[in-house]
C-alpha cells in the first residue's frame, strides 16, 4: 500500500527525470604513487533539502515504480552534461548490468551523440558495473562490453569483494579497472586479514592485467598501507569529498603524504602453515596384522622391517591394537616363550588402547600428548587414521621433532613471550624499507647484566623484566611509523622512521631503567649491585640491570642487504654495552664486519 508521501516522491522523481533536473557531485580518484588526479566519480543527488536528495531514496523510489533502468540512463546523461571536459582524466559512472547492455546496443548511438555534444571523448567515460549478484547473463554482458570497448568506453568492476560473483565476473570480463570494496580499506592498518585480502587482490590484478582502485580512504595510515601494498588508485574523504566542482590537483598536504618515502608498518599477520601443520605429515606406511595373527608371524614382520618400532593390529581395516617392538621381542626371547606362545594370537601382547589420531588433526593440538602422564605414546608411537580407518603409523620421536620445529618456526614469526614480531617479519619490513629507499634508524636494544638478574631471581621475574622492556619500547614507538620486533631473549630491534628517533630511544632507556628498579629486592637496591657468578664460575658483583641500544642509520639505500644492517646494528649494540650502557649511534665509517657473528640481529636465511 502506497502512502501519500510515496506518491509525492514518485511524482517528484518522474519530474526530475523528465526535466533533466538530477544533480551530480564529483569525487576525485587519485593515483597513489604521485597524487595525480586521474578521474572523478559522478554521484547523483536529488534536490537539496528534499525527500529525494539521497541516492538511496532516489533508487528505492525508482525501484518501487519500475523506473530504475530509466533513472540509471538519466544519471549517465546528467553526469556527462555536468562534468567539466577541461577537468583532467576520466569520468566514472555507476551502472547495472542491464544499463550496460542497453548502452552497448540500442543506446549506443545516443550515448556517442551525448559525449560528442559535450566535447567528451568516449575514452574518458568509465561505466562501473555494480550489483554483481544480479548478473545472470554474462555472455550478453560480455558482448556489450566488447562493443563499448571498441568505441573506447571502459567498463570497470565496482565493489570487488561485496558479492558472490565478483571474482567470476573479474575473470570472465577481464576489466581494465577494478574497484575494491570499502570494507577492505577501513582500518586496514590495524587488521592483518584485510592486508592479506588486498595483497591477494593486488596479485590477481597483476595476473589479470588490471588496475585497482581502493574506495573509502579516510585516514593517512590506510593510504600508506594501500600504497605500499601496490594498489594503483584511491578514492575517499581523505583525498576529496564529493562536491559540485571537479578538481585538477590534490592539496599540498595530501601530495606530501603520497610522495613520502616512509614505509607503512603493517599489522602482525599470525603465521599459519596449514599444508605442513597436520598429523598427515608424520604418517608413514607400515605393514599391519590381524588380532589372530600368530606371534611367529609378528616376529617375522619385525625381522623384515627393522625400522618398524610398533606394529598396528587391524580388524577389517580398523585399528584395534598396537604391538611395541621392544616389549614384544623382550618377552619373546625369554625361555620357552617361543614354544608356548609362537602359534598363539598376537592380540595377547598388543596394547588394546593405542592412540588413534585422524590425519587432519593439527600438530599444535598434539602438544598435549607430549605433556600427558601416559608417556607410552612417545615410545609406542600412534596410529594415523582417516575417517577411522588405518592409513599409517607415526613415531613419538617424529612428533616431538615436528612440534619443536613448528614452535621454533612460530617464534621466528612472533615471540611467544611478548607476542611482538619475530625474525621473519622484522626482515620483511627491513627489506621493504630498503626497497623503498626510506630513511630509517635500526636500533638494537639489549639488557645489561640480565643473566645475573635471571640467575638471582629466577625465570619468572626474568620474563617480567623482558616484558617491561617490550612495554617501554612500545610506549615510545609510533605504531604507524616505527616497527618493533623481538628477536629473542632480551634482544629487541626497532626500525624507526620517526624523525625524533634519538629522543625516543633516550626516553625508552630512561623509562625502563626507572621502572626496572621495582623488580629488585631491597637488598640489591640498597647496595646498587647484584652478586652472582661470572661466565668462568667466579663469584662477583654486577651492576643492576639496565637497558642499552645501538643504532645504525639507513639513509636512501646505504645498506645492500638485511644481513648488513643486522651486522652493523649488532656492532653498534656491542659498542653501547662496552661503554657501560646507554645509547650508541654507529657512524657511517664503522664497518659492519666489526660485529661478532653470534650477535647478528636477524636470521635472514
Amino acid at each position: 500500500m502506497h502512502t501519500s508521501s510515496d506518491k509525492l516522491n514518485q511524482t517528484a522523481l518522474r519530474a526530475l527525470i523528465d526535466g533533466r533536473a538530477l544533480g551530480m557531485v564529483f569525487q576525485p580518484i587519485v593515483r597513489l604513487d604521485d597524487a595525480a588526479v586521474v578521474a572523478h566519480e559522478a554521484l547523483v543527488r536529488g534536490p537539496e533539502g528534499g525527500a529525494l536528495h539521497l541516492p538511496a531514496v532516489l533508487f528505492a523510489t525508482a525501484r518501487a515504480i519500475g523506473l530504475e533502468a530509466e533513472l540509471e540512463i538519466a544519471c549517465v546523461e546528467a553526469a556527462v552534461r555536468q562534468f567539466d571536459p577541461a577537468t583532467p582524466g576520466q569520468l566514472y559512472v555507476n551502472c547495472s548490468a542491464g544499463t550496460i547492455r542497453h548502452l552497448g546496443s540500442e543506446g549506443c548511438v545516443g550515448l556517442l551523440s551525448l559525449l560528442a555534444g559535450h566535447a567528451l571523448s568516449p575514452s574518458r567515460l568509465v561505466l562501473e558495473l555494480t550489483e554483481h549478484e544480479r548478473v545472470t547473463d554474462v555472455d550478453s554482458l560480455r558482448i556489450s562490453q566488447a562493443r563499448l570497448s571498441a568505441l573506447g568506453i571502459v567498463v570497470a568492476l565496482d565493489d570487488f569483494g561485496d558479492g558472490r560473483s565478483s571474482l567470476r565476473l573479474w575473470a570472465e570480463l577481464a576489466p581494465p579497472r577494478v574497484k575494491l570494496d570499502r570494507y577492505f580499506t577501513h582500518g586496514i592498518h590495524t587488521d592483518s586479514r584485510r592486508v592479506e585480502a588486498v595483497r591477494a587482490a593486488v596479485q590477481l590484478a597483476r595476473s589479470f592485467g588490471a588496475e585497482l582502485v581502493a574506495e573509502g580512504i579516510e585516514h593517512e595510515a590506510e593510504l600508506a598501507v594501500l600504497r605500499d601494498l601496490g594498489v594503483h588508485f584511491g578514492q575517499g574523504y581523505l583525498l576529496g569529498r564529493p562536491q559540485g566542482q571537479t578538481v585538477s590537483h590534490m592539496q599540498p598536504a595530501v601530495i606530501a603524504l603520497m610522495r613520502s618515502r616512509q614505509i607503512a608498518v603493517l599489522p602482525d599477520t599470525p603465521h599459519r602453515d596449514m599444508s605442513t601443520g597436520t598429523v598427515s605429515r608424520l604418517a608413514i606406511s607400515a605393514p599391519a596384522v590381524e588380532p589372530d595373527t600368530p606371534n611367529l608371524t609378528v616376529v617375522q614382520v619385525f625381522a623384515d622391517h627393522p625400522e618398524l618400532l610398533a606394529l598396528p593390529v587391524l580388524e577389517q581395516g580398523i585399528p584395534v591394537g598396537l604391538i611395541n617392538r621392544r616389549s614384544f621381542m623382550d618377552l619373546y626371547t625369554q625361555p620357552y616363550h617361543k614354544e608356548v606362545y609362537g602359534k598363539r594370537p598376537c592380540a595377547l601382547f598388543m596394547n588394546p588402547n593405542p592412540l588413534r589420531v585422524e590425519r587432519s588433526t593439527p600438530l599444535e593440538s598434539m602438544s598435549t600428548v607430549l605433556a600427558g602422564e601416559d608417556q607410552r605414546y612417545l615410545y609406542d608411537g600412534f596410529v594415523v587414521t582417516e575417517h577411522g580407518r588405518y592409513v599409517g603409523v607415526a613415531t613419538g620421536e617424529s612428533l616431538v621433532r615436528a612440534v619443536t620445529e613448528m614452535r621454533i618456526e612460530a617464534a621466528r614469526h612472533a615471540n611467544p613471550l611478548t607476542f611482538l614480531p619475530g625474525n621473519i617479519p622484522i626482515t620483511e619490513h627491513l627489506q621493504r624499507l630498503m626497497a623503498g629507499r626510506a630513511n630509517y634508524a635500526a636500533s638494537y636494544f639489549d639488557l645489561n647484566n640480565f643473566k645475573p638478574f635471571n640467575d638471582l631471581y629466577g625465570y619468572y621475574r626474568g620474563d617480567e623484566m623482558i616484558k617491561l622492556a617490550a612495554r617501554s619500547i612500545q610506549h615510545e614507538a609510533d605504531p604507524l611509523r616505527d616497527f618493533v620486533g623481538h628477536v629473542g631473549g632480551d634482544d629487541f630491534i626497532v626500525l624507526f622512521q620517526s624523525e625524533d628517533w634519538q629522543a625516543r630511544c633516550e626516553r625508552i632507556i630512561a623509562r625502563f631503567n626507572a621502572e626496572a628498579r621495582g623488580l629488585f629486592n631491597a637488598e640489591e637496591l640498597a647496595s646498587g649491585h647484584m652478586e652472582g657468578e661470572d661466565r668462568k664460575g667466579n663469584r662477583t658483583r654486577f651492576p643492576l640491570t639496565t637497558l642499552c641500544a645501538g643504532v645504525v642509520l639507513g639513509q636512501g639505500g646505504g645498506f645492500r642487504t638485511a644481513e648488513e644492517v643486522a651486522s652493523a646494528a649488532a656492532s653498534a649494540k656491542r659498542q653501547a654495552k662496552a661503554s657501560g650502557g646507554g645509547l650508541h649511534v654507529q657512524t657511517a665509517g664503522c664497518s659492519a664486519n666489526d660485529a661478532a657473528p653470534e650477535e647478528s640481529v636477524l636470521d635472514v636465511a
